[in-house]
């Protein structure tokens, strides 16, 4: 019965997305698309690295804020989910993690300036959402029996650390780890808006044309996460966590009067600060509703759902690439290269190349969304088709993909599809600073006419978007009885 939910619903957002198609803008208007992505692909192939003496900075400054960002979340979101059964607090971390990294550099830039404080303060914030949420059901999933073995009065911490920490502790350095490196790729992204990452000179060698030097960067990158495992071994975490605080560098002194003016002034409403009353508040909400939110809602609306069944689409084409039933020894590195590749582009670094190669519209920001998105749930299906033991008589080729496999994840991958739907909202919001008309634009706006009041109210029904999404998902996975665990969340 299941099978057959799980098929109209996939059908219904196909056809969803079918309809968006006709209203979406995904054109190509660049002078010359093809040959400047040919002259990309020449970069790669024939990387620069003579030219880029400032690599080692960039690289160092990348990882430690993504080391120091990602530390203080997982902090914090181990201290929230210790108490994540209060209704605030889930709230909360809903609340926090519903707004992108790149939201919050730009409201700290307005206040901590080009200071490091505004990169890690990026970071760990929504971090500490996501590491409170899923540390809370890592910890809710553990047995607990060893509980109720322990001896009459011991303390409620001590019982913790012997039994459900105990239990889960793999499962958090697991999840961890994946965050330090979505925390590199946020590291990165963070150099768009100013902060001396590596994104800072990839956009700046990219406005330059400068395309050996492109490729030289992006490489670089690449292989930074491919050895991910390589270097950030264990042992070595609590080293690098005393060393990166010193390596951020240094920026502008605070100068916490302009925070104070920010919360006390540029963000309470123009009408409230010109004493228009409650009516006037009205009237600048209708206006700004009427001509900034709404067409952004929807524009933010349309190409998601575009992504979100792009990337299912190409998820079902990419995951057997990571599966042993239909690789070798040969074939199976390559697949898991390609993967990494995808999974390692964050979705704004290819969104902003492709945005150079085509032009302003709809179009690279799906490209980008899915690919990225489709990488990660392409590795994560496969791995769970290794899991997958076929009688010795099962059919090869295409009938396996069909019959044996597909069938047989298909819910797991309906499951991850839909829990990756409201990261792929916030990130369609967020792509809106490269000039796509969706939330991300008119907030990128506002905070450029220097108007916070707007950017903030704008920012907040993002936010509240990416709650209904995510409540929503919930809702379809409860419904259609999609097993999805915290250990195994993408």
């Amino acid at each position: 019965m299941w099978r057959s939910a799980s098929v109209r619903t996939s059908l219904a957002f196909v056809a969803l997305a079918l309809a968006c198609l006709f209203v979406a803008d995904l054109s190509i208007s660049a002078h010359d698309p093809w040959g400047e992505l040919g002259r990309l692909f020449s970069g790669l192939i024939r990387p620069d690295f003579t030219q880029i003496d400032y690599l080692g900075e960039a690289l160092l400054r990348t990882l430690a804020f993504a080391f120091v960002g990602v530390g203080l979340g997982a902090t914090a979101g181990l201290l929230l989910a210790l108490v994540f059964g209060s209704k605030i607090v889930r709230t909360f971390c809903a609340f926090i993690r519903a707004i992108h990294e790149l939201f919050w550099a730009l409201i700290f830039l307005q206040f901590f300036g080009l200071h490091p404080l505004t990169g890690v303060l990026a970071i760990a914030i929504p971090y500490a959402g996501v590491f409170g949420k899923v540390y809370a059901e890592i910890l809710e999933e553990t047995d607990p029996l060893p509980h109720t073995t322990l001896p009459f009065g011991t303390g409620s911490v001590v019982a913790l650390v012997y039994t459900r920490f105990s239990q889960a502790w793999p499962h958090l350095v697991t999840y961890t780890a994946y965050r330090l490196e979505c925390g590199i790729r946020s590291s990165a992204v963070l150099g768009f808006v100013g902060m001396p990452t590596l994104g800072f000179y990839l956009e700046s060698a990219f406005a330059q044309g400068h395309y050996s030097v492109v490729g030289a960067l992006l490489l670089l990158f690449y292989v930074l996460i491919g050895t991910l495992r390589l270097w950030a071994r264990p042992k070595l975490i609590p080293l690098y966590l005393v060393a990166a605080p010193f390596l951020l560098g240094s920026g502008l002194p605070i100068r916490w009067q302009n925070v104070t003016r920010f919360f006390t002034e540029d963000i309470v409403p123009a009408p409230l600060r010109n004493g228009e009353g409650l009516e006037g508040l009205w009237v600048w909400l209708a206006e700004l509703f009427s001509t900034q939110a709404l067409p952004g809602i929807w524009n933010t609306l349309v190409l998601t759902q575009i992504a979100l069944v792009l990337t299912g689409i190409l998820t079902l084409l990419l995951y057997p690439l990571a599966s042993r039933h239909f690789t070798n020894r040969l074939t199976g590195p390559i697949g898991h290269t390609v993967l990494v590749v995808l999974r390692s582009t964050p979705e704004y670094l290819l969104a902003f190349i492709l945005l150079q190669l085509w032009g302003p519209s709809m179009l690279p920001a799906v490209i980008a969304l899915a690919v990225h998105n489709s990488g990660i749930i392409g590795h994560l299906i496969g791995r769970r088709t290794n899991e997958i033991t076929l009688r010795p008589d099962a059919p090869r080729g295409v009938e396996r993909y069909g019959y044996e496999l597909t069938p047989r994840i298909y819910g797991p991958f309906l499951a991850f599809l839909f829990y990756r739907w409201e990261i792929i909202m916030r990130e369609t919001a967020i792509l809106g600073i490269l000039g796509i008309a969706t939330l991300g634009f008119y907030v990128d706006s506002a905070i450029q006419e220097i108007r916070f009041d707007r950017a903030m109210v704008l920012i907040l029904i993002t936010a509240l978007l990416n709650i209904g999404v995510d409540i929503l998902a919930r809702w379809l996975r409860a419904r259609l009885r999609l097993r999805h665990t915290a250990q195994s969340e993408p």
